[in-house]
C-alpha cells in the first residue's frame, strides 16, 4: 500500500518510503524517500513528470525548482537516495555505498512510482553533480535492455553541473586513482584527508554569506567525510562513461562558465563553481552517447539553480527552451 506522509518543507510537499531491505555494505536497513510537489492551485496538466536526484552532502530542498517545473506543467517528484537527507537512519555513513549500481533499485522504485501517479506519461529526469553521474551511467544499463529507455517513457536529462571527473591535477586521476583503488577496496570507510572545506557552503547558507536556508545536519557547510571506498566507486563510474555511454535521451548540460577553487570563503565563489572544474565537464560531455546540449551560465554556482538571481533566471530560461525544443524533437520522432 503506497502511503504518503506529510514532508519536512510544508504545504504541498510529501514523501513517501522506499524500503530497500538490508544493506549491501552492511549498515544495517537501508530506505530511500520519494517526494512530490502538489501544489495547492491546481496548474496546467501535460501528463509530464520531473524525477530530481540531488548529489554528494545533499538532498532535495530546492522548492523554487519544484515550482518551476509545476508551472510548465510538470509533475515534480525527487529522490533522497540511500543514506542521504530524510533517508540516513542512525549509525549509517552518510552517502556510502560501494558501488554506484546499487542505487539501481531505488531509481527504478521511484521511476515506477512516479510514471503509477501520472498515467505513465513522459519522465524527464533532472540530476545535480554526483547524482549527473549515477544517472547517466543508470540509463546506459536501462538502454540495453528491451525497448530501452523509451519503453519506460524516459523523455530527456537535464544534468545541472555533473561530476565527470575529478578535478585538481593529472596526477590524481592517474596515479591517485590506482591509490584509492587499492584503499577504498580494503579500507572502504577510510576518510581521505583534505577534503572538508567550507568555503561552498558558507557562499550557500543563510548562516554563511547565502540566502539559501537548509537543514545542516542532512547537508553541513563543510560536507560529509569523503570516504576511499565511495570515491573508489564513483571512479569507476567515472572510467565508465569515459569509454562512452549511450543514455538513450537528448541531454542538456548546464554548468557556470568558470571555476574558483578557495580554501575558505572569498566573494569569487559566489560567482563560479568552487567544486568542480567545469573544463572537465565540457570535455566529457560528449561522451553521453545522445544529442547533447552544453550551457554555460556566466556567474553561476556550483548549483546552477542556487546561484545569485540573474543567472539563477538565465538557468531556468535555458530550460525553458530546451524542453519546447525537447518536446518537438520527440513529438518529430515518434512521427517517423
Amino acid at each position: 500500500m503506497t502511503t504518503w506522509a506529510p514532508d519536512v518543507l510544508g504545504d504541498g510537499y510529501q514523501q513517501l518510503t522506499i524500503p530497500l531491505g538490508t544493506d549491501p555494505d552492511g549498515e544495517g536497513e537501508v530506505k530511500a524517500t520519494l517526494i512530490r510537489y502538489q501544489p495547492a492551485q491546481e496548474t496546467k496538466k501535460t501528463g509530464r513528470a520531473v524525477l530530481y536526484v540531488h548529489g554528494f552532502t545533499d538532498y532535495f530542498f530546492q522548492k523554487h525548482l519544484a515550482e518551476h517545473f509545476a508551472e510548465q506543467g510538470y509533475a515534480f517528484f525527487a529522490l533522497d537516495l540511500r543514506k542521504c537527507g530524510r533517508s540516513l537512519e542512525p549509525g549509517q555513513t552518510p552517502h556510502f555505498v560501494s558501488d554506484l549500481t546499487l542505487y539501481d533499485a531505488e531509481l527504478n522504485e521511484a521511476l515506477r512510482q512516479v510514471r503509477e501517479q501520472t498515467g505513465d506519461g513522459e519522465v524527464l529526469l533532472v540530476a545535480h553533480s554526483t547524482g549527473g553521474l549515477v544517472l547517466p551511467l543508470w540509463l546506459h544499463r536501462l538502454q540495453r535492455k528491451p525497448g530501452g529507455t523509451a519503453a519506460l517513457g524516459i523523455s530527456g536529462v537535464i544534468l545541472n553541473s555533473p561530476w565527470f571527473d575529478l578535478q585538481g591535477p593529472s596526477y590524481l586521476r592517474n596515479v591517485g586513482t590506482v591509490a584509492v583503488d587499492a584503499v577504498g577496496r580494503v579500507k572502504r570507510k577510510s576518510i581521505v584527508p583534505k577534503t572538508g572545506l567550507d568555503t561552498y557552503g558558507v557562499s550557500l547558507h543563510v548562516e554563511g554569506n547565502g540566502i539559501w536556508n537548509y537543514n545542516l545536519d542532512w547537508k553541513p557547510l563543510s560536507g560529509f567525510p569523503v570516504t576511499f571506498g565511495w570515491l573508489r566507486a564513483v571512479r569507476r563510474g567515472h572510467a565508465q562513461l569515459h569509454r562512452g555511454l549511450d543514455i538513450g535521451v537528448p541531454a542538456l548540460i548546464l554548468r557556470s562558465k568558470a571555476s574558483y577553487f578557495a580554501p575558505r570563503y572569498d566573494p569569487r565563489v559566489d560567482t563560479a563553481d568552487a567544486v568542480l572544474d567545469v573544463r572537465q565537464i565540457a570535455r566529457w560531455a560528449g561522451c553521453l552517447g545522445d544529442r547533447t546540449t552544453i550551457v554555460p551560465i556566466a556567474g553561476a554556482r556550483h548549483d546552477v539553480f542556487l546561484s545569485a538571481d540573474q543567472p539563477r533566471a538565465e538557468a531556468f530560461a535555458e530550460v525553458d527552451l530546451w524542453l519546447d525544443w525537447l518536446h518537438g524533437h520527440n513529438a518529430a520522432e515518434a512521427n517517423r
